[in-house]
C-alpha cells in the first residue's frame, strides 16, 4: 500500500516537472490587462482581472496541457506567463478571499492562439466610511491597496493595462484623481450620471484618490438602530420590543373601550 502511494507521488512529481520543463521554451505574449474593481457598501471590493495572452503555434498544445492540469497553482501560472499575472489590489493588513483562477480556452487564428486568463477575488476594507450628515455617508478609497508598477514618483499604471472602478448601486461618485480617461466626460465635475470610470496605462497613481457618496434608506437606518441596540442589550432587546407592543395593544384597547 505504501509502495503504491509512493509510486503515485513520484508519477505526479514527474508530471509536474515535465510541464515546467516544456514551459521553459513556451512562447506566451501578454497583449493587455484589464483590472475591474467593483466597490461595495460594506467597504470591500470584488476584483476581476483579465489577462489577454497570445500563444505561438508551437506552444498551443502545451497551453492546453497546462490548462487541463487542474492542480497547477497561481505560482505555476506566474512562471508560465510572467509578472503581470499577479493580484493588483491587495490590502497589506487583510487577506483576500474567494480567489479563483480561470485559464480560458484558446481561440486559434493565423497559426497562433489567443486566450484570456481570468482571476477573481474579494479584498476587504479597501474604503473607509464616515457619516457626514443624517443618513449620508462618504466613502474614501485607500490607495495603499493598489499594486501596479512602482515608478520613481510612486505608483503608476502598468503598461497595456486598463483600471476600472465601479461604484456601488445608487452611489454618487464625488471625486476621482487623476482625471479618468474613460468616459471622456468624466473629467467634468458632475459625476451624477456615471457609475464607473477607467484609467489607461501610464497614468501616475502616486496621489490617487476616489470618493463616493451613499444615502442610507430610512428602513436601513431603523434596522441599523435596532442592530446597535441589540449589540448593547442582547436578548433583552426582544423583551423590550415585546413589552412595547403589549403596552401599545393595552393602550389601544383602553382607548377603544371608553
Amino acid at each position: 500500500m505504501q509502495t503504491l502511494q509512493t509510486l503515485k507521488t513520484a508519477f505526479l512529481a514527474i508530471f509536474l516537472l515535465s510541464i515546467l520543463a516544456f514551459t521553459a521554451s513556451a512562447s506566451y505574449t501578454v497583449q493587455n490587462l484589464n483590472v475591474t474593481m467593483a466597490l461595495r457598501s460594506n467597504t470591500s471590493a470584488q476584483v476581476s482581472e483579465v489577462l489577454k495572452i497570445t500563444v505561438s503555434n508551437v506552444s498551443v498544445n502545451q497551453y492546453t496541457t497546462n490548462r487541463d492540469a487542474f492542480n497547477l497553482t497561481l505560482s505555476d501560472w506566474q512562471k508560465f506567463l510572467g509578472p503581470m499575472l499577479v493580484q493588483h489590489i491587495i490590502n497589506p493588513n487583510e487577506s483576500l478571499y474567494n480567489f479563483k483562477l480561470f485559464p480560458g480556452p484558446l481561440t486559434l487564428q493565423d497559426g497562433q492562439g489567443t486566450a484570456n486568463v481570468i482571476m477573481t477575488y474579494t479584498v476587504p476594507n479597501v474604503t473607509t466610511v464616515s457619516e457626514i450628515s443624517p443618513r449620508q455617508f462618504l466613502y474614501k478609497f485607500n490607495p495603499k491597496v493598489l499594486n501596479f508598477a512602482h515608478g520613481v514618483s510612486g505608483e503608476v499604471l502598468t503598461q497595456n493595462t486598463t483600471f476600472t472602478i465601479i461604484a456601488p448601486p445608487s452611489a454618487i461618485i464625488e471625486s476621482a484623481y487623476p482625471a479618468p480617461d474613460l468616459p471622456p466626460y468624466a473629467t467634468l465635475s458632475d459625476y451624477k450620471n456615471i457609475s464607473s470610470v477607467s484609467w489607461l496605462f501610464g497614468e501616475p497613481f502616486s496621489k490617487f484618490s476616489f470618493t463616493f457618496l451613499m444615502q442610507q434608506s430610512i428602513q436601513a437606518e431603523v434596522a441599523s438602530f435596532f442592530g446597535s441596540v441589540y449589540n448593547i442589550l442582547g436578548i433583552f432587546t426582544y423583551v423590550i420590543i415585546a413589552a412595547a407592543v403589549v403596552l401599545f395593544i393595552v393602550y389601544t384597547y383602553y382607548r377603544a373601550s371608553r
